[in-house]
C-alpha cells in the first residue's frame, strides 16, 4: 500500500497530473483507450493485495477517463471479477488463523461475527454491498474461513456490480463539473440512496441471522 502511494505521488509530480488535465494526459498515452483499459484492469488486480484500497476510486477514475459510460462500466465489471480471486485464495493459503490477526488490526473485521450462521452467498453479498469491511480485506477473510468459492464468487460479484454502476456514473459526471457543476449532484444523490439501501439490507441480514441462531439455541 505504501509503495502504491509513493508511486502515485511520484507520477503525479513528474507528469503534472491534475484533475483538470487528466483528459489531455489520457490522449497522450501510447495505445490510447486500450492501454488505459488494460492498465486499469491490471491495477485492480494488483491493488487487491493492498487489502484497504477502495475499489470505488478505481471505478470513478475509469468512468472519468473512458470516452463513454458503457465502455467504462464494462472495464470496471471485468476488473471486479478478476480482483476477487487473488485475496480469496491468499486467505485460503494463510488459513483461519489470520482472522485473529485481522481483528486486532481492523475493527471492522469484528463485524463479520454478526453474519455467522448466515447463508454464505447472502453473507458475502451483504458485506460487499454495504462496504462495512474493505472489499479486498473481506475477500481475504472469506477465503480464510473457508467460504465456498462458488457461493463467494456469486455473492461478491452481485454485491460489487451495483458499486461499479454507481461510481462509474460518478466518474463520468466529473467530466462536466466545470461547465455544469450541478451534474455531479445526480450521482452523489444516487450514492446516498444506495448506501441507505445497502445499510437496510445488511441490518436485515444480521437480524435474520441472529433470530435463526436464537431459535436454534432454544
Amino acid at each position: 500500500m505504501l509503495s502504491m502511494i509513493v508511486a502515485c505521488l511520484v507520477l503525479m509530480k513528474k507528469y503534472n497530473i491534475k484533475v483538470t488535465n487528466i483528459p489531455q494526459l489520457a490522449e497522450q498515452i501510447t495505445g490510447g483507450m486500450l492501454t488505459i483499459a488494460v492498465g486499469i484492469i491490471i491495477f485492480s488486480v494488483v491493488k487487491s493485495f493492498a487489502l484497504v484500497f477502495p475499489p470505488a476510486v478505481v471505478f470513478a477514475i475509469c468512468g472519468y477517463l473512458m470516452p463513454d459510460y458503457w465502455s467504462a462500466l464494462a472495464i470496471n465489471i471485468v476488473s471486479v471479477w478478476l480482483s476477487l480471486f487473488a485475496p480469496y485464495f491468499l486467505g485460503r493459503f494463510t488459513g483461519a488463523g489470520i482472522m485473529d490477526s485481522m481483528k486486532t488490526r481492523f475493527k471492522a473485521v469484528k463485524k463479520l461475527d454478526d453474519f455467522k450462521g448466515a447463508n454464505e452467498t447472502t453473507m458475502t453479498f451483504a458485506i460487499k454491498l454495504s462496504g462495512i469491511i474493505p472489499s479486498d480485506l473481506s475477500s481475504l477473510l472469506f477465503g480464510a474461513i473457508n467460504v465456498s468459492f462458488k457461493n463467494y464468487i456469486i455473492g461478491a460479484g452481485l454485491g460489487m456490480v451495483p458499486l461499479a454502476i454507481v461510481y462509474t456514473a460518478f466518474g463520468v459526471a466529473l467530466k462536466n463539473v466545470g461547465e455544469k457543476p450541478w451534474v455531479v449532484a445526480i450521482p452523489v444523490a444516487i450514492i446516498v440512496v444506495f448506501v441507505f439501501i445497502a445499510s437496510l439490507i445488511t441490518k436485515r441480514v444480521v437480524a435474520k441471522t441472529k433470530l435463526q441462531q436464537t431459535e436454534e439455541n432454544k
